[in-house]
């Protein structure tokens, strides 16, 4: 496979990202989509929410779905870190991301989404 069509999950915020020329010489370290998703990192709290969200999850039927910001205790300003959380969780192979009662790509979702323990 050619460099130019490789792509990477970012390590902030789960979705997919694309080789960029940009990035041709640095490629293999790159780890963040953005500055934004730099500067965002990966925090206790972002921790605990991926946490949350495994735990709702393990108290439900097998195929019950949850809404990821059910993990962030109804706080608002916490609703797009829980979705980030259940992006890296669908990276890592936990959890699938289900959109319209179908399993989805999880880097490239948009909208509102579901999470389920996977099969």
């Amino acid at each position: 496979m050619r460099v130019q069509d490789q792509t990477k999950i970012c390590a902030s915020c789960g979705r997919e990202m694309r080789w960029r020329a940009s990035w041709a010489e640095v490629w293999d370290e790159v780890r963040y989509c953005s500055a934004a998703c730099r500067s965002r990192k990966i925090t206790p709290r972002d921790r605990e929410l991926e946490r949350s969200i495994l735990s709702l999850l393990a108290q439900r039927a097998p195929k019950a779905a949850i809404d990821p910001s059910d993990a962030a205790n109804a706080e608002h300003t916490l609703r797009e870190p829980a979705r980030r959380a259940a992006r890296r969780l669908a990276a890592a192979g936990l959890v699938d991301v289900v959109q319209n009662g179908r399993v989805v790509d999880a880097a490239s979702v948009r909208g509102s989404f579901l999470v389920r323990r996977r099969p």
